[in-house]
Order: structure tokens, then C-alpha cells, then sequence
């Protein structure tokens, strides 16, 4: 199968977001979307926000849900740390196929306000390959390169995550390492940056370029790829305007922003010869390939001193899994002035626990957390592959029979 990615980072600079992001989101794009990824730095982060938006949902993720929502995009999970917000967007026919999220956080902060520095994840199984997404805010100003580096190090090295067989970053199948990664461009002056730019010859750039510099000398760096950096440096900026810094700090544009990726590499063979058949057979029966369409800024936002950039990608991979692990069905007609009943299959093996529930949801929900009402799966016993167990829900809960069920 085929599936279309659309990743986004922006450094919002606190602003509040603007009226419209269609552009941003390319939401008339064909084929359509199947996975949006959408990374925030700065966003507005003062104690009086922060608290409001743990409360209610913050106006980035409102105004992105207000837009992908009716085009029958579901927000899959978030997390945030202060000004970093990391979204997952999955079109509603994957639900039952994007297993075992888990997300995680890391401060770094030397260089920054607490918290305000660091890096935030979100891993899941998306029909059995491992995918994880890591949005970063490192280090800021030009002599601080090495830092950035340690910085990107230490995240990857402290993150951890709940999973037998991807624990780390690094052990997931692909990961996308994007954010406001801060490299600079070394070395050239303001005046030959600049007509490089307004003609367009962004080449001259890329050899001073410090991430493209690191990754000679970084090994880690050099099993990541990037796309080539054919669009205007996407810092710094004039707000509501094209024009680059002209204040008296004058900072010198960069390529701060970034979208990389990275396929975990082969197992090598080793003496032990069971070290590294399985994950070797794996990566030969269930290849994954990662194709870049797109790879641009959209310099017509003008509410930060950054420009957003885009990743387009095609992710074709064989289905390691096919079936939903759970199907619902409902019984007779419901009304509201009567008990509902349904019934749930077991499909496939999964590990149960007392939390799980089934929600009703009316149709268009934007969350897992909008159900109508839910139930508890019973907790006596754990239902056995194609055991059909039945639920009721009583009539003071019911809602229209137009709504749809989710496990």
C-alpha cells in the first residue's frame, strides 16, 4: 500500500494562529492526505496559557481540527512540553490500524528558558511498522552548533518508551526528526547571503550550511536524509512580511527549520548467526520505502519571524497487519426512548486490560475523547477470539442511531 504524509514545522514565535491554513495543510492536494504531522516551537507558553490550554485545547490544535476535521481527519494523540506541541492527524479508515501510541517528552534548556528547549516524541505501529516522529527546539545563535548537536544526542538517548521492541528512538523502523533544529549558515557575510538568496542560487549556501557540515563528521547524522534545501533560508523574518531581519540585531538568514528522515539500517551478520535473522527477514519480507514529493517553506505566513516548511512524502510498505483487532456491531434499530444493545468480536489477540472501553461517537467526531457516551468492557473475564459479547447501553445514554462505535 501507498500512503500519503504531510509534516509541518513551525517556530510560532507565541503568536496566535492566523485565520486561514488551508495553504499550510494543502488540503485540495491529490492523492489525499492519510497521516498529518504537525510540530510547534514557541508556542505561547506564559503560566496564564499554559494552564488555559491544559484546561481547553490550545488555538493551534483547535484552528488545525476546525480544518481537518471536516475533512474526516480524526486527531490521533498530542503531546506537549511549554512551547513544543507535537499532532497526530490519521484519516478515520487507519484508526483501527494505528496501535500502541506512546509519546515522550525531554528537556534540555541549557541555552533557553526551562523547558522551553528540548524535544517531543509520538511512536506508533501503523499496520505493524514502526514509526516515530521527534519534533525538535535546540539551541539558539550561530557559535552554538556542538551544543545542538549534544542537545540532539541526549534526547535521543534519554527518550524511552514502554515497547519490548522499540525502547528507543533509533530501534523504530522509520523515525522523522523535524523541528526548529537552529543550524546557521557558517562563514559568509550578510551581503553575499542575501544575493544568493533573492537570485535564487540557494546552492552557493549549502556547503556552509552547519547541519549539512555536521553530517560529514556525525556518524549518526549520516543515516539521516534530507531533501535538498531549494527554498528561501526560513529565518529570520520581518513579521507579515517577506522581507528579512532589518532590526538592529540584523541575525543572518538560515535554513533553522528542518524535515529529516531516517530508515533504520539492516542488521549486520554477526557470528551469532540469531542475532540478526529476524530482524534481517523482516526488513526483507515487510520493506518500507520513504519517497520525498515535497520539500518547501510557504512564505506567505506572516504572524512569526519564521516561515513554516513542508514535507510531503509517499510511504509504500507491504501491511504486516490487515485485520482490526475488535468489530462492533449493532443490534436491532436504536431509538432514544430505548436500552441500545451491541455486540463486539475479538479478531485477533491483544494484550486486554481492565481500562479498555468502547465509545459512542456521534458522526464527524474529532477525537477519541468526544464519545457520546461508552461502556466498560466487562472485566470478569477477557473475551476469547470470536467469543461475541454483548453490551447494552441504557436509554438515558443513548444517542442517535447515526452514530458510529469505537473500541
Amino acid at each position: 500500500i501507498e500512503n500519503e504524509l504531510h509534516m509541518v514545522t513551525w517556530n510560532v514565535g507565541t503568536a496566535e494562529p492566523p485565520a486561514d491554513v488551508r495553504s499550510l495543510l494543502q488540503l485540495d492536494s491529490q492523492p489525499a492526505t492519510d497521516l498529518y504531522v504537525i510540530g510547534l516551537q514557541e508556542v505561547n507558553a506564559n503560566p496564564v496559557q499554559y494552564i488555559s490550554d491544559l484546561i481547553s485545547e490550545d488555538s493551534w490544535s483547535h484552528l488545525l481540527m476546525d480544518n481537518l476535521a471536516p475533512m474526516g481527519y480524526i486527531k490521533v494523540t498530542f503531546v506537549r512540553m511549554q512551547g513544543l506541541l507535537l499532532i497526530l492527524f490519521a484519516k478515520q479508515v487507519h484508526l483501527p490500524f494505528i496501535r500502541d501510541i506512546q509519546s515522550t517528552y525531554t528537556r534540555t534548556g541549557l541555552f533557553g528558558y526551562w523547558g522551553n528547549k528540548g524535544g517531543v516524541s509520538v511512536r506508533f505501529s501503523f499496520y505493524g511498522h514502526m514509526l516515530c516522529f521527534l519534533n525538535c527546539h535546540l539551541a539558539a545563535h550561530m557559535n552554538y552548533a556542538l551544543q545542538r548537536m549534544d542537545e540532539f544526542e541526549y534526547i535521543l538517548d534519554t527518550q524511552d518508551f514502554d515497547m519490548y521492541n522499540t525502547p528507543q528512538v533509533l530501534d523504530h523502523k522509520v523515525v522523522f526528526w523535524f523541528g526548529d533544529l537552529n543550524f546557521r549558515i557558517a562563514d559568509h557575510g550578510m551581503h553575499f547571503l542575501r544575493s544568493s538568496i533573492n537570485n535564487g542560487r540557494f546552492n552557493l549556501l549549502w556547503n556552509r550550511d552547519q547541519l549539512t557540515m555536521m553530517k560529514k563528521k556525525e556518524a549518526i547524522l549520516q543515516e539521516f536524509e534530507e531533501g535538498l534545501l531549494c527554498f528561501k533560508p526560513t529565518y529570520k523574518f520581518d513579521r507579515f512580511s517577506e522581507t528579512y531581519d532589518t532590526s538592529g540585531k540584523k541575525r543572518k538568514p538560515a535554513w533553522t527549520d528542518r524535515i529529516l528522515w531516517r530508515i533504520k539500517p539492516k542488521a549486520i551478520d554477526t557470528e551469532d548467526e540469531n542475532s540478526s535473522t529476524t530482524s534481517s527477514a523482516d526488513d526483507d519480507e515487510y520493506p518500507i520505502k520513504v519517497k520525498q514529493d515535497m520539500y518547501t517553506c510557504d512564505v506567505s505566513y506572516g504572524v512569526s519571524d519564521h516561515k513554516p516548511v513542508i514535507g510531503t512524502f509517499n510511504l509504500e510498505m507491504r501491511k504486516k497487519v490487515e485485520t482490526a483487532l475488535v468489530t462492533l456491531t449493532v443490534e436491532g434499530h436504536w431509538s432514544a426512548d430505548e436500552d441500545a444493545t451491541f455486540t463486539y468480536t475479538i479478531l485477533e489477540n491483544f494484550e486486554s486490560s481492565t481500562w479498555d472501553w468502547i465509545g459512542l461517537y456521534k458522526i464527524g467526531f474529532r477525537s477519541a475523547s468526544d464519545y457520546s457516551t461508552f461502556a466498560w468492557v466487562k472485566d470478569d473475564e477477557v473475551a476469547a477470539n470470536g467469543e461475541v459479547v454483548t453490551v447494552w447501553q441504557t436509554k438515558s445514554c443513548s444517542v442517535e442511531n447515526r452514530s458510529a462505535l469505537r473500541k
